[in-house]
């Protein structure tokens, strides 16, 4: 533990330093790039000092071999803490050598991990002209986390992603998977990485090609795709007052089975949507100007395969009355999921209908202690159905003991009792955490209702707590405080009620 520690300092002091950690040789120099990359660095209190010197190596690896400048790529940093806060704007430093050292001083604010205020911090303030992002240019954002938020984030990152923002996110932690994987852009395989903070140079060159994919396409291309929908990102060629594009599509084998859109000047990007999987699709945009002529642009796109959903159904937050059931994945090919749900065994059968944007729902108004079998089954536009079962087990009701009260059995004695707890308990647990000394707990059979603790100086107060032990969980634990009369004064205790 010792060696640890050492070997962490030493990495700390030594990044500190301005020292290159672990060497890694020069990297090819990256040119031709334009975009405005923002990394959303966990600053809070549940990220160790280590953690966060490990994060900020690996932010200037992944960064090194760019070009940095206004017509290159920039580059920020939010903050996530209790309060979100900018590190720097994107065109405060235009040099390499200047943004390295910019991400070796950045210092840890820890505080709570408000993840969804951060983002929401970079759609109001950091993407916009006064943080010195730029209109026309493709915009990244890189979230490395050690995968728990204090709050929600899935409505502000479908805001930054809908401004056209490609989301990468890195977890270094224990992160939800489904939570995480809808939060990045599509697909998850491409814009999502689990790894530990002590291998993130595994990734590094992996995340800064995908990076490179989005920041060195000056011209049409595409982003977010899945099987049924892609998003057309293009640079920014008219405004709302000089003109509009032209969309057209037609899956390549089908020139005749055309679409077209019409989209306004003042947009850089649209999603298209209702697409066949595992389909090539030819796409045209035909900038429509009154000002200047502008060639078409084209580009094919390649729907994904079509996910089959449900492949997976998870059972989680069980208690006596209630659980959750949650599916992976969740294709916008779907349109709706029916949750059937029963005991067994039986043949009473009840349905939740959920909409086909959701991954879960709660189950409730259950028996308790009781087996029951869930199905999944996901409703596809095209009419066709599937489903997946599981079994799911509610938890055994819980009591809280009632009354406890002591007696006075002698010097630094006394008679803990209590009257029974409701349901099949198998014993009850007795804790005493003494005002000096060491704390205690016993552990009784059920049809025992009272303990005597011993150990209990005169003018000490105490605090004593019993709880029903079930086959599942404990019950809700019954707490007083015991203030035992000093020597000079009668003998005997005081207690106080706490709940």
């Amino acid at each position: 533990m010792l060696a640890k520690t050492v070997l962490s300092l030493g990495l700390w002091l030594q990044f500190a330093a301005g020292q290159n950690t672990p060497e890694r040789g020069p990297q090819p120099s990256v040119s031709n790039s334009e975009g405005d990359l923002l990394f959303l660095l966990d600053s809070s209190g549940s990220v160790s000092y280590y953690e966060f010197s490990r994060v900020k190596e690996f932010m200037w690896d992944l960064v090194q071999p760019f070009t940095f400048g206004p017509k290159d790529v920039q580059a920020s940093i939010i903050h996530i803490s209790t309060t979100p806060t900018m590190e720097f704007p994107f065109d405060r430093y235009q040099s390499s050598r200047s943004l390295q050292q910019a991400i070796r001083d950045t210092q840890q604010l820890m505080g709570d991990t408000n993840t969804g205020k951060a983002l929401s911090y970079a759609k109001e303030k950091l993407f916009s002209g006064e943080a010195g992002a730029r209109p026309d240019v493709p915009k990244v954002l890189v979230w490395v986390t050690d995968g728990f938020s204090s709050d929600d984030i899935s409505e502000p990152m479908q805001l930054l992603k809908d401004m056209g923002v490609t989301v990468f996110i890195v977890s270094t932690g224990r992160g939800n998977y489904l939570e995480l994987s809808a939060a990045a852009s599509q697909p998850p395989e491409k814009h999502l990485h689990f790894v530990d903070v002590d291998d993130l140079t595994i990734i590094t060159e992996e995340l800064r090609d995908s990076i490179l994919d989005v920041i060195q396409a000056n011209r049409l291309h595409a982003v977010d795709i899945t099987s049924s929908s892609f998003r057309l990102v293009w640079p920014k060629l008219l405004s709302q007052e000089t003109g509009y594009y032209t969309l057209e599509y037609a899956p390549a084998d089908d020139l005749a089975r055309k679409r077209t859109n019409q989209v306004s000047g003042a947009h850089t990007s649209f999603m298209l949507s209702n697409l066949a999987p595992e389909t090539a699709y030819e796409v045209a945009l035909i900038p429509e100007s009154n000002v200047h002529y502008f060639p078409p642009q084209t580009t094919r796109v390649t729907t994904l395969a079509e996910e089959i959903s449900p492949a997976q159904v998870f059972i989680s937050q069980s208690g006596p009355h209630s659980f959750h059931v949650s599916w992976a994945p969740t294709p916008d090919s779907v349109v709706s999921y029916q949750v059937l749900y029963g005991p067994l065994p039986g043949n009473s059968v009840k349905l939740l209908e959920v909409g086909g944007e959701h991954n879960g729902t709660m189950v409730e108004n259950l028996a308790a202690n009781t087996t029951y079998l869930v199905t999944v089954t996901a409703i596809y536009r095209s009419g066709k159905e599937r489903s997946l079962s599981a079994k799911a087990c509610t938890q055994e009701e819980s009591s809280k003991v009632r009354h406890l009260r002591f007696e006075d059995m002698g010097p630094n004695t006394l008679k803990a009792s209590w009257d029974s707890a409701d349901g099949n308990v198998l014993g009850y647990k007795v804790r005493c955490r003494r005002q000096t000394g060491p704390s205690s707990v016993i552990s009784v059979s059920p049809q025992i209702h009272s303990v005597l603790l011993t150990d209990l100086p005169a003018g000490t107060t105490n605090k004593v707590c019993v709880k029903a032990m079930y086959r599942n969980q404990a019950g809700k634990g019954l707490c007083r405080m015991v203030h035992m009369q000093p020597a000079t004064e009668a003998q005997g205790y005081k207690h106080r009620e706490r709940a």
